[in-house]
């Protein structure tokens, strides 16, 4: 069990980095709405590509932040329910979510998504928009990011499975 324990330890340690870091594209996002918005206002200029962009940053933040959000335990979740049950009965409801319900959607998604990014790499997908951006970077955004929560759900099932087995919290 330490060695699993220690396994979803840097599992945790790469979500938290990773989320960190896409933290800041929140700001980057931030800049680059306000000089489009800026731009168009006081200038009568509007980039396709700037605005598209902005659009991957703000699918990066999401995409590459859910794991992150997993680790940190600020997903959604109905607290007054879950709060009544003891931390073993958590843990089992926590276990048997993410087996039957998370794992298989993220199989899908990263399987799925692999073969929709690849195409669009091997075409070299454009945006239909003039000045747009590439599509295959942001279509493989999906495929990373699913690919890290895939990773944090199996960390969060070794921690929950340390809890049943009365390790140490984790």
């Amino acid at each position: 069990m330490n060695a699993l324990l220690a396994i979803a330890k840097c599992i945790d340690w790469l979500s938290i980095k990773v989320g960190r870091t896409v933290g800041w594209l929140i700001l980057l996002t931030t800049l680059v709405s306000a000089y489009n918005a800026l731009a168009r206002k006081a200038f009568d200029y509007s980039s396709n590509g700037l605005l598209e962009i902005q659009w991957y940053f703000f699918a990066a933040v999401f995409l590459l932040g859910a794991a992150y959000t997993l680790q940190q335990d600020a997903h959604i979740r109905i607290d007054i329910v879950s709060n009544r049950f003891s931390e073993r009965t958590r843990a089992w409801i926590d276990i048997a979510g993410h087996v039957l319900f998370t794992l298989p959607l993220i199989g899908f998604v990263v399987v799925s998504g692999w073969d929709f990014a690849h195409e669009s790499f091997l075409v070299n997908e454009h945006s239909p928009d003039p000045g747009g951006l590439i599509r295959w970077p942001a279509k493989a955004l999906i495929v990373i990011g699913f690919m890290l929560l895939g990773l944090q759900v199996c960390s969060e099932i070794i921690k929950k499975v340390a809890i049943l087995n009365r390790h140490a919290k984790p």
